[in-house]
């Protein structure tokens, strides 16, 4: 399986803005030289050059450059620089003013540490996370991103009992709330130990047929993410295999959903009806969904089993039924269990 980067249980919480207001840039002149040249750097894909450059603007700023810090906190989290990040928010937690933003800094820096704590697996970085969420929350009692946050933390250090409490919070916040992230906590309520496993990015769509997917509400069956593209070639010569699945488990507890990279919405529907690709379809024309499952390179599947575990993956066309023959036969065991519990 690829090492591919996903977020598991906090990538539905997205780092926005430390502040609550746009963040400031350089006043220094050669300091907004260097934030210019950071720009250029994302514009050529270079995120660690950028991040470097960033990082030499709010020095050159003297360490007042707010929009320098969101920067190296959002791009040290994807080239894997923990300490450049930490850094950053660490800096704006003592610079944060009274309130609102003191509690963002220190969310950030519980996602941060959080984050350090999966890619080298140790509990000391779970345990400094689940401080800062509380200082967040400390703060700023209704602030959904700590709590959920402080969950997962709880849950990564085997504390699974508060943790579950603390997802009951989080849903006491806002119990009208039918985002996606609300279905994963009311989830992991009865089963903390999920927030823990490699979870699929949780995400709600409105699919080619009009229907509403979300991927918490296909608990029970085994779910094959496809993404793909018209003008991707290897997607078209991989396509056959896909149409074979879907016809092959079509009575299975399976359901395929096909998500396109397409920004041309006319030709992708054209694709699709000509082509019969009669299930579930779904154009993420913003990258949103491609982007929650950290996907760069198409044709890529992800397998995920009946608790919304990621179990399999693949980029490129890969034969893939036999994992699917098995999750599918432990769903079917499990749905017999269910409804012989019910009788």
């Amino acid at each position: 399986m690829k090492s591919t980067i996903l977020c598991t249980a906090l990538c539905l919480l997205s780092l926005s803005s430390i502040y609550a207001d746009q963040p400031a840039g350089p006043t220094d002149p050669k300091a907004q030289k260097t934030f210019a040249d950071a720009r250029n750097w994302l514009k050529e894909r270079n995120e660690r050059s950028a991040l470097d450059s960033y990082r030499k603007a709010d020095k050159q700023d003297g360490g007042h450059c707010a929009a320098c810090r969101d920067e190296v906190i959002r791009l040290g989290l994807r080239v894997g620089d923990f300490k450049a990040a930490d850094e950053a928010a660490e800096e704006a937690i003592a610079q944060a003013p009274a309130g609102v933003d003191t509690a963002r800094a220190h969310e950030a820096r519980g996602f941060i540490l959080f984050r350090e704590g999966q890619a080298k697996k140790k509990d000391e970085f779970f345990t400094e996370a689940d401080k800062e969420y509380k200082l967040a929350i400390a703060v700023a009692p209704n602030f959904p991103d700590a709590v959920y946050g402080d969950g997962v933390s709880l849950a990564y250090l085997r504390q699974d009992e508060a943790a579950s409490k603390v997802f009951q919070q989080y849903l006491a916040l806002n119990p009208r709330d039918k985002t996606a992230t609300m279905a994963r906590a009311q989830r992991y309520v009865a089963h903390p130990e999920l927030a823990r496993a490699r979870m699929a990015p949780p995400f709600t769509v409105t699919t080619l047929d009009g229907r509403q997917v979300s991927l918490d509400d296909l608990n029970g069956k085994v779910v094959l993410i496809d993404f793909w593209a018209t003008w991707c070639g290897p997607c078209r010569e991989a396509l056959p295999h896909i149409q074979q699945i879907a016809k092959k488990f079509q009575d299975q507890p399976l359901v395929v959903l096909s998500v396109s990279l397409d920004k041309d919405d006319a030709k992708w529907k054209d694709f699709v009806a000509k082509n019969n690709m009669t299930w579930l379809q779904y154009r993420d024309g913003e990258g949103n969904i491609a982007n929650a499952f950290a996907v760069e390179s198409i044709p890529h599947t992800f397998t995920i089993d009946t608790d919304g575990v990621l179990q399999d993956e693949h980029i490129g066309d890969a034969s893939i039924e036999g994992k699917l023959k098995k999750l599918c036969a432990q769903a079917r065991q499990q749905q017999e269990i269910t409804v012989s519990k019910g009788q």
